[in-house]
């Protein structure tokens, strides 16, 4: 396979079908397939960075997901953030997420600053 820059859909397919063949192949990391895959795997990465990016989601639905698969209610974040009624304003967007927040949801909840900044 050339190593060159990803431009098309064509070209997209053609390196991930190349891919599949290396993985089947187990091609060693330090090997010169191995490295060639390493590049292209990069290439991949970019054309698609390029192409599909993902969008970073909205702070206040990534805290109610995760206070939700903690199992958690407004009452359990009152000894970090405040009352039950201002937990619930941030919420509900009645008060806006602050970087202490922000940090305060991060160190509780495990949600990335990126995440909770944007």
């Amino acid at each position: 396979m050339k190593l060159k820059p990803i431009k098309n859909k064509k070209e997209y397919q053609a390196s991930l079908d190349w891919v599949d063949v290396m993985f089947d192949k187990h091609v060693k990391p330090n090997s010169k397939e191995g490295e060639a895959l390493q590049v292209v795997l990069l290439l991949i990465k970019a054309y698609e960075d390029k192409n599909f990016p993902i969008p970073t989601p909205d702070p206040i639905e990534a805290i109610k997901l995760r206070m939700e698969e903690k199992g958690l209610k407004n009452k359990d974040l009152v000894d970090k953030v405040g009352s039950k009624g201002y937990v619930s304003a941030i919420l509900n967007r009645r008060k806006p997420l602050t970087l202490e927040l922000a940090k305060i949801f991060f160190r509780e909840l495990g949600i990335p600053a990126e995440v909770l900044l944007s």
